[in-house]
């Protein structure tokens, strides 16, 4: 064989050839002769670089069944991002969330993080999600976890197949990692890079990021190994302005707390009965430093003693270390606005927003201070198997063991905060006329901030903890024929145990009025910093409007000197004693363990000799699912009447309730596509897929709330019997390949999904819990006494039975009857859009472009107008994440050089329906674009210089309520460079 240059290898055959035909399950190699005692080896093709990666991700999309688009590496070990979920969003109808400025999860067709199901090697992954202030819910999967290095190609599966594995209406995305006896040839190379954000203030101005890759078979390709590690750092932060309590919200004309009369004459445009309109409980600003570690590595072995057997074992490791710092000034409203002024109504009721908002409530500004570690840690051990038992049948088996694990590094717990404050805040006045919203405050000495009178308050510890487990075994095989229109049968079967553990807990002090005294805290404990230069990418940042100086709060500090009045004054504060920590013992504590057994078939058919071209492929999968829950929770033991109209749910322990359900599903798929014109394919597809229900609403176990009532209770109750999201797709599409590497594609979707969660209130007699106001001996009472009145009731049975008087079956008390709300599939909508792509390569001059636009529309809209307010009134059912968006890109690729500048905007969306307090109010994401660009040269055919801008132009980014004006919060990430190479050997 031909020795080739390491840089110019190609995985486009192996890659292709894996999801043409066989899907993302498992790596069929079908081309197979009639007659051949073994698979035809696959030839390789020499070509580099950009455009060829452009190229091979084309040459997918056409020769896929259903809507499938892809990314491919540029080379071995080289993606086009350093981020993988950076290089998604600039696939057609994907998009991305960021995290501190850099992709994090995705959205595809407007079906968020949790509607997405990823794989690696067609193995589903699992995910470990934490929270800051509750227990996490979510299956979402966070592309911050792996480098893309490793990476051979990324493959979305926009339409269902029956060999796919479920959980994704929105996609399946499968990643796609090095397999060495697909390379054939030697690959040894070396990366480095340096990373600097304008966004860093406490870590290194640089910092480091070195890769590396081996692939190498032996004994005439008969042994291979392959070997990919990374290790980044990336210190980094960014800052918000934020209403973190959300926005409290009040019909025009009804008295309510903050609520601003008609005829105000201190608000301009104050809001009139009919109009909607909402006053802030706070204002924050927090400033957050990141210091982040991931560590990734993979190695791959396979033996194929015989052309017909090949035999893979392979690891992959993650782990994602961060270290974050916050600091914050703020200040609460307790509802009393004095002045100030409104957007104007329209006389018939509108929604209408504060411009002005000034509030004289006189009490404290806060500085907080937080300090904290998490470590997420991703593990999997995979063995596969591939053997053609004969000419035409193919059987593989594979199997893989995998874990995510992510929780607090050491006892300050994953998220914790130490409230600074000062007592002398009289006025507080917010401009919310720009996109930053300006604050100042009024003081009720003159004086201002002042290190000297600052103390702490309040102390929050939190400790959340996810992990998530799964096995999974597959059978599949493949059996082809010759001269039939039917090419080829797919079948297999797949069994899966997904066992997900989420837990939280928190040691809070809720020592608000503050904390010792100003002068058992050294003044040095709190630094005086500028304010507006925190923010200096917003206009306004330097208006006299919003306040000169924030304190920058010593989270060490504080902690000590708290710990030292509390050995002084002999308290204990935390179960580390006079020293703050978390509490490593869950108040929550639950588990959902899922078993899946699947099996499909599916049938391809192909005419390609006909006039027009033509392939079907139809499939049937049959998946059922097993649920069991266990959730920790009171184990309550009686009932006491505590208050004339209160009765007490009492309990002495905690225990593990455990709840079962389980469904099973059909889930048809048909895809066609017919060339009718050279070049001009045609394709219609239909498919039902499912996404599980998040784990919050799948847990075990009841919680009651207290108090109870005279006429029972009331509470919660997961719900493990609950459906799927199911979704019939409808996909049509026409794509036009003109040219070599250039092509245009118009597609529309239609997704009709049921089984949305809504809440229903059941009734029932948990715990059996006997009420004392509900038996004979009450009756009694009351015909004693000969009336109702609960006072004198209450005082006459506890002179008969002693105080409190507590429920007792053997006495005739039957048991409280309480009303849980449970989550139950009440709703259905309806998602379509459309998708237009471009990509043209202009010849051989080295230039291309591509260009995508995606619109998504949902039949279920929020109601801003709708103040949920009211009696029986339940939180508005909407459709999240749907929103338009647009890809722009312009390349080069001659000469040794290779350049990128890409452009991703998408549109407003709706992020949430509760805010920062659980209030029911809309949050949405203000539409946002940003320019990213990179460029590299290649010295010779070993080194590589490589450069990269993330966010050139510090675009900022937004959320706001029902109104622009109501703003949740006003982030700035800025930008972060790159510099590096890269070196074959």
């Amino acid at each position: 064989m031909t020795t080739i240059p390491f840089q110019k290898r190609l995985m486009a055959s192996a890659i292709a050839s894996c999801s043409l035909l066989g899907g993302a399950g498992l790596a069929w190699s079908q081309e197979v002769p009639a007659g051949s005692d073994s698979p035809m080896i696959l030839e390789e093709v020499i070509v580099t670089g950009i455009r060829a990666g452009y190229q091979r991700s084309m040459d997918i999309k056409r020769d896929s069944q259903g809507v499938v688009d892809a990314i491919s590496a540029e080379d071995i070990g080289k993606m086009p991002d350093t981020n993988l979920a950076e290089s998604l969003q600039r696939v057609t109808g994907v998009s991305i969330d960021r995290v501190n400025g850099e992709g994090s999860r995705v959205t595809v067709r407007g079906f968020g993080p949790d509607y997405n199901v990823i794989t690696l090697n067609g193995r589903q992954m699992p995910s470990a999600n934490i929270e800051d202030t509750t227990v996490s819910a979510s299956r979402s999967y966070d592309f911050a976890n792996l480098a893309a290095e490793s990476v051979a190609g990324v493959e979305i599966y926009k339409t269902g197949r029956a060999d796919l594995p479920t959980g994704g209406i929105g996609s399946v995305i499968n990643i796609k990692t090095i397999r060495p006896l697909e390379i054939r040839e030697p690959v040894l190379n070396f990366g480095a890079k340096a990373h600097t954000d304008t966004t860093n203030e406490n870590g290194d101005d640089w910092t480091p990021e070195i890769s590396g890759i081996y692939a190498q078979t032996f004994a005439d390709d008969k042994f291979g190994v392959a070997l990919t590690g990374s290790y980044s750092e990336r210190d980094s932060g960014y800052t918000k302005a934020q209403t973190s309590s959300g926005w409290y919200t009040i019909p025009g004309g009804q008295g309510d707390w903050g609520s601003i009369a008609p005829d105000s004459d201190t608000f301009v445009n104050a809001p009139q009965p009919g109009d909607v309109y909402s006053v802030p409980r706070n204002i924050n600003y927090q400033f957050s430093q990141i210091q982040r570690e991931r560590i990734n590595a993979q190695l791959a072995l396979q033996w194929a003693p015989t052309q017909n057997l090949t035999a893979t074992l392979d690891y992959t490791y993650s782990e994602l270390d961060i270290e974050q710092q916050n600091q914050d000034m703020g200040a609460w409203f307790n509802g009393n606005p004095v002045s100030g002024e409104f957007t104007q109504g329209s006389g018939n009721g509108a929604v209408v927003a504060p411009v002005i908002y000034s509030d004289n409530t006189g009490e404290d500004i806060t500085f907080g201070a937080g300090d904290f570690g998490r470590k997420n840690e991703n593990k999997s051990l995979g063995f596969n198997l591939e053997w053609w038992a004969t000419d035409r049948l193919k059987l593989a088996f594979d199997y893989h063991d995998s874990e995510a694990e992510n929780g607090p590094k050491d006892s300050r717990g994953s998220h914790n905060i130490i409230s600074g404050v000062q007592f002398n805040r009289n006025l507080t006045t917010v401009d919310y006329s720009g996109d930053l919203p300006l604050t100042s405050f009024g003081y009720i000495d003159g004086q201002g901030m002042d290190p000297s009178k600052m103390r702490t308050s309040g102390t929050s510890f939190r400790n959340s903890y996810m992990k998530h487990e799964i096995e999974q075994a597959r059978l599949e095989g493949v059996f082809q024929f010759d001269d039939s229109v039917v090419k080829s049968i797919n079948f297999g079967v797949s069994v899966v145990d997904s066992t997900n553990r989420s837990a939280f807990s928190v040691a809070q002090r809720d020592t608000w009025g503050g904390y010792g005294d100003a002068s058992q805290y050294d003044d040095s404990i709190f630094q005086r910093q500028r304010l507006g230069a925190e923010f200096d990418e917003f206009s306004g940042s330097s208006s006299d409007a919003l306040e000169p100086f924030y304190y920058e709060a010593d989270f060490d500090g504080m902690r000590n000197a708290i710990a030292a009045i509390a050995s002084a004054n002999g308290e204990v504060l935390s179960p580390c004693g006079t020293v703050l920590c978390a509490d490593p013992v869950f108040s929550t504590d639950r588990s959902v363990e899922e078993q899946q057994t699947a099996v499909y078939a599916q049938v391809n058919f192909a005419w390609e000799d006909a006039p027009m071209p033509m392939h079907l492929t139809v499939g049937l999968r049959w998946e059922d699912t097993d649920v069991e829950s266990e959730s920790l929770v009171p184990l309550y033991s009686e009932i006491a009447w505590v208050a004339d109209n209160e009765f007490s749910a009492n309990f002495t322990e905690s225990g593990f309730s455990t709840q079962k359900g389980g469904y099973d599903n059909w889930l048809p798929n048909i895809d066609f596509d017919i060339e009718v014109v050279e070049n001009v394919v045609l394709r219609a597809s239909s498919s039902v897929t499912i996404t599980r229900a998040l784990y919050e609403d799948l847990q075990g176990g009841v919680t009651i709330n207290n108090p109870v009532r005279f006429n029972g209770g009331t509470g919660n109750s997961g719900n493990p019997g609950l459906d799927p999201f199911e979704s019939t797709n409808f996909d049509f599409s026409g794509e036009w390949y003109y040219d070599e590497g250039s092509y245009v594609s118009v597609g529309y979707y239609r997704k009709n999904v049921e089984n949305f969660i809504g809440n229903t209130t059941v009734n029932t007699t948990a715990f059996e819990l006997p009420h004392p106001a509900q038996g004979p001996r009450y009756d009694d009472a009351v015909a004693t006494l000969g009336t109702t009145d609960a006072a004198q009731v209450r005082a006459y049975m506890e002179s008969l039975y002693g105080a409190p008087v507590v429920g007792d079956a053997a006495q005739g008390d039957p048991s409280t009857v309480f009303s849980l709300i449970t989550p139950v599939n009440v709703e259905e909508a309806t998602i379509d859009g459309w998708e237009i792509a471009l990509q043209h390569m202009f010849g051989e001059s080295g230039f291309g472009v591509i260009a995508n636009y995606t619109t998504v529309d949902g039949d279920v809209e929020y109601d801003n107008f709708n103040s949920n307010k009211g009696e029986g009134i339940e939180n508005q059912f909407a459709l999240l994440g749907l929103s338009d968006s647009y890809n722009l890109i312009a390349f080069y690729d001659k000469h040794g050089w290779q350049a990128r500048i890409a452009y991703n905007w998408r549109d407003d969306f709706l992020n949430d329906t509760l805010d920062g307090n659980n209030e029911r109010n809309p949050i949405y994401t203000e539409d946002y674009g940003q320019w990213d660009v990179n460029v590299s040269y290649e010295v010779n055919d070993s080194l590589t210089l490589l450069a990269e801008g993330i966010n050139i132009t510090d675009e900022t980014q937004r959320q706001y309520s029902r109104d622009g004006n109501m703003v949740i919060g006003a982030i700035q990430n800025g930008a972060r460079y790159s510099i590096g190479l890269r070196y074959q050997f």
